[in-house]
């Protein structure tokens, strides 16, 4: 995956090292010096564009054939012919590796610019469609415009017609990184984009210009034109010095003497042996033009053990470190994931990153802490380059796609990280693979390491329970994220409560806030509407998240003991008001049954005319059982009837008849 490597130059230098044979380098050949300038250039951005060179052939004749042998290697390559004039820089291109474009001379206006394309710049390039630049796009213009999407794709306007006869050839050293976000934005692979992506030899130019204007001067009746247009200064790669056994110690072989210096010099480096200043032989190297991938000792050493063949390196298996197992942490992350997929939801990976936009639909206010995020500076996709502080964007949108494939079901969850950025930025040092960073830079960098704190959320869509022969389904609801909750603390050995709450995305009257003790560990229940249209979600989807190391580490719990005493079941309805949350109705059943009232559940909630207006029964199934005894018929509703007036006192209940 080297620029190099995409021709046959490249791969007639690799051979040559493979078979250690003499390697004769087709670009060298001689180059008249130029007399004057083909075309009038400037270079406004010199960052995105090392040097641009350009001869002009005139007098080409337009309807000369392209001979069989060059037509037959471009087939042979992937590329069909087209004319003579693009055939010819397309087949020097795949020879030397120095992408070209000819432009209709007559086509330009005055000069040629290079320079960065203005906000809402347009281009009509060479498939007809019409594109509208970027800032960041690097384009060949003249007085007219934008005239090509540089190291992509040239310009309708200027493009060698059939009638052409004047022909301005241009070679350039683009920016990689330009020219890569170029491909993604516009969505625009070409070969060229292939090769300057990945770096072109910038001394390269002047050669491949030659070669091609002579192809033309041969098969078309082309007149050279004795000028040459050449801007731009091509960088020097900076040396590299490594101990010259380096290699021996990386790969644990001891090579013969004088391979490391052979091998380098082999793949085109400047070589230099002298002692370093500890007294040890070291190398120098100055990389060629064509590999500025060699910036480190460990990118010789690579080199160097490429070319004398992995398969050298003896396998050597290592005997494995005594371990301690897995942290208390590990093993309640395992639990709760089991927990969660016993429950029947399915466990994915979303992507981590996220879209600044997905807080305005979150309807999340400016100074919420979640829209303060942390930036990637390269990011995978532009438009997502943010890391997440909530698990529910990146889940959501797992959840759209599955519903778009036809899913209507749907229970997902998820446990991973989550990253938090600190209050104040931290500088980070710029810390090189040469060796092990000093005790100083390590420090730095775990400064200024942001906070990733594990979260655990879940999603529902659709049925909860399908439907089948055993009768209708059972609609996801808001109390489904509730039990997942806690199925997360029973999982994890602690006791979760529950009550009302209001916070984006959730629909405020359907948000149930998570506490373990006093302190609010998450939060579950129905997104709101106009999240859900605003990110296309099914209606009445569901969410919770929560945050799992908030929850307190139990390292050691009792196992439970069956008792050996049935347990007497007994049911309740409660009148109450609708705007009463049924947490803090379950809440208070619990503290008014005491320790004999072993579990509840709510089993129905009813709203209508038998229970008056803004009224709702809601009934819960008690199981009482004592830890030392049968218990009494008696006893279990003397407890019932305490848990009764417990919520009386305190939500005014009233026992429905």
């Amino acid at each position: 995956d080297r620029g190099y490597a995409f021709s046959v130059r490249g791969l007639a230098r690799e051979l040559a090292c493979a078979l250690d044979l003499q390697y004769r380098d087709p670009a060298a050949i001689d180059v008249p010096a130029a007399e004057g300038h083909a075309f009038p250039v400037e270079i406004e951005d010199p960052d995105g564009c090392q040097r641009f060179v350009a001869r002009r052939i005139t007098g080409v004749d337009p309807t000369a054939p392209t001979p069989w042998w060059v037509r037959r290697r471009l087939l042979l390559a992937g590329i069909r012919s087209i004319s003579l004039t693009v055939d010819v820089t397309n087949y020097v291109m795949l020879e030397t590796g120095q992408p070209m474009h000819a432009f209709d001379t007559p086509s330009l206006r005055k000069r040629i610019t290079v320079r960065r394309a203005e906000k809402g710049e347009k281009l009509t390039t060479l498939d007809d469609v019409e594109r509208t630049l970027d800032p960041d796009d690097i384009v060949v213009a003249d007085e007219s415009g934008p005239i090509s999407l540089a190291g992509v794709m040239g310009g309708a306007s200027t493009e060698v017609r059939s009638d052409s006869t004047d022909i301005l050839l241009e070679a350039a050293i683009w920016d990689p990184a330009s020219i890569a976000r170029a491909v993604r934005r516009h969505k625009l692979p070409s070969e060229a984009a292939k090769r300057f992506e990945r770096c072109v030899d910038p001394l390269l130019p002047p050669a491949a210009l030659e070669r091609a204007a002579r192809l033309l001067r041969d098969h078309a009746d082309g007149s050279i034109q004795p000028g040459r247009t050449d801007e731009g200064v091509p960088r020097q790669l900076p040396p590299v010095t490594m101990a010259i056994g380096l290699p021996d110690r990386v790969a644990g072989v001891r090579y013969e003497r004088g391979v490391t210096a052979r091998r380098l010099s082999q793949i085109g480096c400047q070589i230099e042996v002298r002692s370093s200043d500890e007294g040890t032989p070291a190398v120098t190297a100055i990389p060629p033009s064509w590999r500025p991938d060699l910036v480190e000792p460990a990118d010789l050493v690579e080199e160097v053990l490429r070319l004398e063949g992995y398969e050298t390196i003896p396998s050597v298996l290592p005997a494995a470190p005594a371990g301690t197992g897995t942290t208390a942490a590990q093993r309640r992350r395992r639990t709760v994931a089991r927990a969660l997929a016993e429950a029947g939801y399915i466990e994915v990976l979303p992507f981590p990153f996220l879209s600044p936009t997905v807080w305005d639909a979150f309807g999340l206010g400016p100074d919420d802490s979640r829209r303060r995020t942390v930036s990637l500076l390269n990011p995978l996709e532009s438009e997502r380059g943010e890391m997440a502080t909530t698990l529910l964007p990146s889940m959501l949108d797992t959840l759209v796609r599955n519903v778009s494939r036809g899913m209507r079901d749907v229970a997902l969850y998820h446990v991973g990280q989550v990253v938090l950025p600190k209050a104040q930025q931290v500088p980070v040092p710029e810390v090189g693979v040469a060796g092990r960073p000093s005790e100083a830079d390590l420090a730095s960098l775990r400064a200024a390491l942001p906070q990733q704190p594990t979260h655990v959320a879940v999603v529902l869509a659709g049925n909860r329970q399908r439907a089948g022969w055993w009768g209708p389904g059972e609609p996801a609801s808001w109390a489904d994220t509730v039990r997942a909750a806690e199925i997360v603390a029973e999982a994890s050995g602690v006791s979760l409560t529950v009550k009302a709450a209001e916070l984006a995305p959730w629909h405020p009257g359907r948000c149930a806030q998570l506490l373990v003790g006093d302190l609010p560990v998450g939060y579950a229940g129905e997104l709101h509407p106009k999240v859900v249209d605003a990110l296309g979600l099914p209606k009445r989807t569901c969410a919770m998240e929560l945050k799992l190391d908030g929850l307190p580490l139990v390292e050691r719990r009792p196992a439970p003991s069956p008792s050996p005493y049935p347990p007497v079941l007994l049911d309740v309805a409660l009148v109450v008001d609708a705007e009463v949350p049924v947490g803090e109705i379950a809440n208070s059943l619990r503290g008014g049954g005491g320790d004999l009232l072993e579990d509840l559940n709510l089993f129905d909630v009813f709203t209508g005319e038998q229970v008056g207006e803004g009224k709702r029964s809601l009934a819960y199934a008690l199981r009482f059982r004592a830890p030392d005894r049968t218990l009494t018929v008696e006893e279990a509703t003397t407890a019932r009837d305490a848990a009764v007036a417990a919520a009386t006192e305190r939500h005014g209940a009233v026992l429905r008849g």
